[in-house]
C-alpha cells in the first residue's frame, strides 16, 4: 500500500460554500404524493420543469441584418446593383450571399424612369418582374430560363450592353475593402460601396 502524504490538507481548504438552488422545504409532502398517478409525478418532477425544445429556431443573431448569408463560397454579402447607359452604379442593395437576384429585384427596379429599357440576366427572369416593367412603360431585355416553358425573344445586339455593369462590378472590386469585405456592419460597407462608386465617377 502506498504510504500516506506527508502533507495532508484539510478536506474543506479552499472550497466555496455551494448555495441552495431551491428553498430548503420539508419531504413530508413528496412522500404522500408518491401513490398519485405517473402524469402527476412527471408534473411535479423538478428535472422537467421548463424542459423541451426550443421555440424558435436557432441561428446567428444579426447575420441577416447585416446582409450576410451562407452561400457556397461561404459566409459572402451580395451586391445588386443598377446602372446608367454609361455604366456608372445608379442604385445598389445589398442583400447576404444567398439570397436570388430576383428577390432584390423587386426593391431595386421602383422609381426607375419610365422609358428606356432594363437589361439582366437570366437571374432576373420572372414573369411578374416583365409585367411590371411593362406596366411603367420600361422595356425588358432578359433573357429565358431554359427550363421555362415559354421562351422570350429579346433584342441581342441591346442584350450586349449588359457588360456595362458587368465593367462596373470589376472597377468596385479593384478596391481591396470592396472585394474582400472587412466591415462588420452593413451600413459601414453600403457606404464604402457608395464612396468608391463617387471616386470612380469622378475619375472618368
Amino acid at each position: 500500500m502506498a504510504g500516506l502524504s506527508c502533507r495532508l490538507w484539510p478536506q474543506h481548504d479552499r472550497l466555496q460554500s455551494v448555495q441552495s438552488l431551491e428553498r430548503s422545504r420539508p419531504l413530508a409532502g413528496d412522500l404522500c404524493r408518491a401513490g398519485h398517478d405517473d402524469a402527476e409525478r412527471r408534473a411535479l418532477d423538478r428535472q422537467h420543469v421548463d424542459q423541451g425544445a426550443a421555440g424558435r429556431r436557432r441561428r446567428k443573431r444579426g447575420a441577416k441584418a447585416q446582409a450576410i448569408g451562407r452561400s457556397r463560397g461561404g459566409r459572402t454579402t451580395k451586391i445588386h446593383a443598377i446602372t446608367d447607359s454609361q455604366g456608372r452604379l445608379f442604385r445598389f442593395l445589398l442583400t447576404p450571399g444567398n439570397v436570388a437576384d430576383i428577390t432584390a429585384a423587386y426593391d431595386l427596379t421602383p422609381g426607375l424612369p419610365a422609358k428606356g429599357c432594363l437589361i439582366g440576366d437570366r437571374g432576373y427572369d420572372a414573369r411578374k418582374l416583365r409585367q411590371d416593367l411593362a406596366f411603367r412603360g420600361t422595356a425588358s431585355v432578359i433573357p429565358t430560363n431554359p427550363t421555362h416553358k415559354y421562351q422570350w425573344s429579346i433584342d441581342l445586339h441591346t442584350y450586349k450592353a449588359r457588360n456595362l455593369i458587368e465593367r462596373m462590378f470589376n472597377r468596385l472590386k479593384d478596391h481591396r475593402r470592396i472585394a474582400t469585405r472587412y466591415d462588420k456592419l452593413a451600413r459601414n460597407f453600403a457606404s464604402a460601396v457608395a464612396s468608391v462608386a463617387v471616386v470612380i465617377r469622378w475619375a472618368d
